[in-house]
């Protein structure tokens, strides 16, 4: 596992330690040993922290490298993010106190994370994700502990829209024997979610070393699997959950599904009306023409 002086964001202020000023140093040292309270502020608070000026804030991540403070405060806000525990999460401010709007909360920071999403989405991985579903003959779609919802919630739908699908659960180790017996040309997707089950690490290595094409969907760039994926999908988060966000990667998952549905190739078609049919026949949903209304 990396140290903490070895995450991206951290090094990075290490790295540019002596081309700095002063209080560009006296910055990057505020920042290094308090991260969790640096991830909270403004530029405002950061500068009264630091005994310094806004200005010299703004140039501070500039030097760095970053467009501007959001995106430092992002790259900062991954790397606290992967090293939290729950008892840490918990004191995270706005997660608990006196008057506190529960809801209101939760709808602001997933509306935050879907502009995010929104603004920073990248078009082209999203239609190589889609190319890579219609080509191939079978799809291995693996998820573990909050991700497996995802897993599943994507494996499912895309039953709905062509066959070969399979879902896994990451936690059970028999996930590598499925792996191991796939045919050639398999995909996996594997789901990643903040903060990384080490048995979803230990997959995307065996499906490198099956030499099978693996399609990560993860919340951060620094999630640990992105260096064994051929393509990745990041749904980033703006703010750092308790448990986790799904509005970001559940729009991602419908994306994906209602682009690859929008092909309406003759397969797919032929694909629904076996489904439907054998709903139908095993009375699977409910049908409002085949039951009696009456109480």
């Amino acid at each position: 596992m990396n140290t903490h002086l070895s995450h991206p964001v951290i090094k990075d202020i290490t790295e540019h330690m002596s081309a700095l000023t002063p209080k560009g140093r006296i910055l990057g040292d505020y920042i290094i040993q308090n991260p969790r309270k640096a991830v909270f502020m403004t530029t405002k608070e950061l500068a009264e922290a630091c005994g310094v000026s806004e200005a010299t804030v703004v140039r501070f991540v500039g030097k760095l490298g970053y467009a501007g403070y959001g995106d430092f405060l992002q790259a900062l806000r991954d790397f606290v993010d992967t090293g939290l525990s729950l008892p840490d999460r918990v004191d995270l401010p706005g997660i608990k106190g006196a008057g506190t709007n529960c809801l209101h909360r939760v709808l602001v920071e997933e509306i935050n994370n879907l502009q995010h999403l929104y603004e920073s989405t990248d078009v082209e991985a999203i239609a190589l994700f889609v190319e890579k579903l219609a080509s191939s003959h079978s799809v291995y779609v693996i998820g573990s502990r909050l991700s497996y919802t995802f897993a599943y919630y994507l494996g499912w739908s895309l039953t709905k829209v062509r066959k070969g699908v399979h879902i896994l659960k990451g936690s059970d180790s028999t996930a590598i024997d499925c792996l191991s017996n796939a045919p050639d040309g398999a995909l996996v997707i594997i789901i990643a979610t903040s903060r990384y089950p080490n048995e979803l690490i230990k997959l995307a290595r065996v499906s490198r070393r099956f030499h099978q094409t693996l399609l990560v969907i993860t919340d951060s760039k620094l999630c640990p699997l992105i260096q064994f994926a051929d393509r990745t999908l990041i749904a980033p988060s703006r703010s750092i959950p308790l448990i986790g966000y799904s509005a970001a990667i559940s729009s991602i998952i419908n994306c994906l599904i209602l682009e690859l549905a929008g092909r309406n190739d003759v397969a797919m078609k032929h694909h629904q009306e076996r489904l439907e049919q054998a709903y139908l026949e095993n009375d699977i949903l409910f049908n409002p023409h085949s039951h009696d209304p009456r109480p």
